[in-house]
């Protein structure tokens, strides 16, 4: 047991500077309704005081593998055009911690007379923290790796940057969510590296009971492949999304989002893996919690896109 025990820690240890550039930001499946957590022109935008929970178990059945947890929260400035909003991530991944505290306040132009066309801008500002367990810290076969001896724990200040487009049935969104990159001088060390990210989606009205909604969101870190999800999804009565998901070369699988009250919504997502890793896993499962309150009142016209 043992034995197995020094092999996962010698793993894990070899992994961590891949690991450490692919895994710069935690990726979601139900990404359209937690916007605000990578663009910071999206904040306010609905106008209400939107509460989002969200926990993420990536590649069940494999030790050390990802689970996220996000806490967001945005609102419109009653009398102003201005939004505001507040996003905490909190990742794990093997013995390694991330924590992303971020701040954000936008700025909303109406283009039309009609109120259906807006152009929203954002700025973001906040902190990361990256920690190991001190499960692995403590052990002493590990108390020598290098790795450990340039582990940094203190919070690393960040800015970022976003814009966001909305017609009477579309939305466009490209955001920097992270402008500052820190290096370090050993190999072994972690690195936090600039991201990119564009999104969007079209709402289509089937008829008065259904409505049909695909979008999609690219990202791209500097030194690690570009991430593409695509979903379309399907709104019933009002009160039940239906629809499924793809990300390139990773995963496949379902999103069904439920309208518990009025204000209070439940959604799960399950992805299927395609990768290699899809031989010691049963796939990916979200669950997310959202919650609109009443106020501030909306002054908005325009029709919901519900992203």
């Amino acid at each position: 047991m043992k034995q197995l025990r020094h092999i996962a820690i010698l793993a894990l240890l070899l992994g961590l500077p891949v690991l450490g550039t692919a895994q710069q930001l935690p990726q979601f499946s139900q990404y359209m309704y937690n916007t605000i957590s990578v663009n910071p022109a999206y904040a306010g935008s609905r106008e209400v005081l939107v509460v989002n929970l969200l926990n993420r178990n990536q590649w069940l059945g494999i030790d050390g593998a990802p689970v996220t947890q996000t806490l967001s929260a945005h609102s419109s400035i009653p009398g102003t055009k201005l939004g505001v909003g507040l996003s905490v991530i909190n990742d794990k991944l093997g013995y390694e911690k991330t924590t992303y505290l971020s701040t954000a306040v936008s700025y909303t132009i109406d283009l039309d007379p009609y109120d259906e066309y807006k152009l929203a801008f954002g700025v973001q500002a906040g902190f990361r923290r990256y920690t190991i367990d001190e499960e692995l810290l403590l052990d002493p076969d590990a108390a020598n790796d290098p790795f450990l001896q340039h582990l940094d724990p203190s919070w690393n200040p960040n800015v970022g940057a976003g814009v966001y487009f909305r017609g009477d049935s579309f939305y466009l969104g490209l955001s920097a969510p992270k402008l500052l990159s820190y290096g370090t001088t050993s190999e072994y060390a972690d690195l936090d590296k600039v991201s990119y990210f564009l999104n969007g989606g079209y709402l289509f009205d089937v008829n008065p009971n259904l409505k049909f909604k695909p979008s999609f969101l690219i990202k791209y870190v500097n030194g690690a492949p570009i991430s593409f999800d695509f979903s379309s999804m399907f709104y019933i009565n009002e009160n039940v999304w239906l629809g499924g998901m793809y990300r390139y070369s990773d995963s496949f699988g379902a999103i069904v989002n439920f309208r518990i009250t009025e204000g209070l919504s439940i959604g799960y997502a399950y992805d299927y893996i395609t990768s290699n890793l899809r031989v010691g896993t049963s796939g990916s499962h979200e669950l997310m919690l959202n919650y609109e309150f009443e106020f501030p009142k909306p002054r908005c016209k325009c029709k919901d896109l519900y992203n």
